[in-house]
């Protein structure tokens, strides 16, 4: 039997919660479709830092490195900055193990509804590829003349050749299983030198490429075309920095943060990728026992899919689905009573 060695990163606040709940149900899948998981769990998080200093040990990715996939909860909490957070271990892990796409499916899911009216779920299905390794998030860049009235900073950008050409190449690839389709996130009228150059490599590739419809469309008036007419959108591509914020506004218009899942890949396998829920670490309802652990579900079904087990991947979404669609087990954000255990009971019972 095939076992696969996991490493499970549960984080902070409800990131816990919701993780000891997906496990559940991905274990479940795993028992009924032949194969295992073996996890090893680590503590890495913001309460670490708070005793160390540090987010993860300083051989943190040597670690992980022995492992086929990467499950990480939520990370992040009151008195350590996000900055902090994200630096000290989701950004060197992506970067490490040169995880350039994040992959982000949202769709309408059974049993939930739209903050866009009249909207059905055939309306409200996209995937966002997300540029995951340089862009706009750069540590180049400083802080200059610190208290004093002239102080300022620079951030700065990088775009490579390889970077967006790879990442634009893996949403063709993704249109041509799906509908045919890709839509570029540029802002080329006012970023005059990387937007420009993003645009001259997407019509480079996008040439390759004859049976798969392209366009390109200014950032501002995407995100205006994902509340007005999400149903012109399949695949979406976009920089790092548009990207993540593209990717929390389709999430949000499709049943919310705590339904959408994502995943941290390197495409050749050379390297472990990294699957985790979209929503934050919500510190206020942690413990509490009413989170919804969907988002963190659905990112095992993701993750489960990379290792080659699509059948069991369909047998989570599907277990999500019929659970939502009849509506007795709901957490509070889905109008329902049920606990975070309760849902991820009926989800795993819910398994085939």
């Amino acid at each position: 039997m095939t076992e696969y060695r996991i490493a499970s990163v549960p984080g902070d606040g409800i990131g816990v919660d919701v993780t000891v709940e997906a496990r559940k149900v991905l274990d479940r899948a795993a028992a009924l479709h032949g194969f295992g998981l073996r996890w090893t769990e680590f503590d890495w998080s913001c309460e670490r830092y708070a005793e160390t200093g540090k987010m993860m040990p300083d051989d943190g990715v040597e670690r992980l490195s022995a492992f086929d996939g990467i499950f990480l909860g939520a990370v992040g909490f009151p008195g350590v900055p996000d900055h902090v957070s994200l630096w000290g271990l989701l950004i060197p892990v992506r970067r490490a193990f040169a995880q350039y796409v994040n992959l982000r499916p949202v769709r309408l899911l059974p049993g939930t509804t739209s903050a866009l009216a009249g909207r059905s779920a055939e309306d409200l299905e996209m995937v966002i590829v997300r540029e995951n390794s340089e862009g706009e998030y750069s540590a180049i860049g400083g802080r200059h003349n610190s208290g004093r009235p002239d102080e300022f900073v620079l951030q700065e950008s990088v775009f490579t050749r390889v970077g967006v050409e790879r990442i634009v190449r893996y949403a063709f690839e993704l249109a041509k299983t799906r509908t045919g389709r890709v839509c570029s996130a540029t802002k080329s009228n006012g970023l005059i030198h990387s937007m420009p150059f993003w645009d001259e490599i997407f019509a480079e590739v996008a040439a390759e490429y004859p049976d798969v419809h392209s366009e390109q469309c200014h950032v501002d008036a995407l995100a205006a075309r994902m509340v007005q007419q999400p149903d012109r959108l399949d695949v979406v591509v976009a920089s790092n920095l548009f990207g993540d914020i593209l990717s929390d506004l389709a999430a949000a218009v499709t049943g919310g943060l705590g339904m959408a899942p994502s995943g941290n890949i390197n495409p050749p396998g050379e390297y472990p990728s990294m699957f985790e829920a979209v929503h934050g670490s919500a510190p206020d309802i942690a413990g509490q026992g009413i989170a919804n652990p969907v988002a963190q579900v659905l990112a095992g079904a993701m993750m489960l899919e990379h290792l080659g087990e699509a059948g069991a991947a369909r047998a989570v979404r599907a277990a999500v689905e019929e659970v939502l669609a009849e509506g007795a087990v709901a957490t509070p954000d889905l109008g329902g009573k049920s606990t975070t255990a309760e849902l991820g009971d009926a989800v795993a019972e819910a398994v085939a």
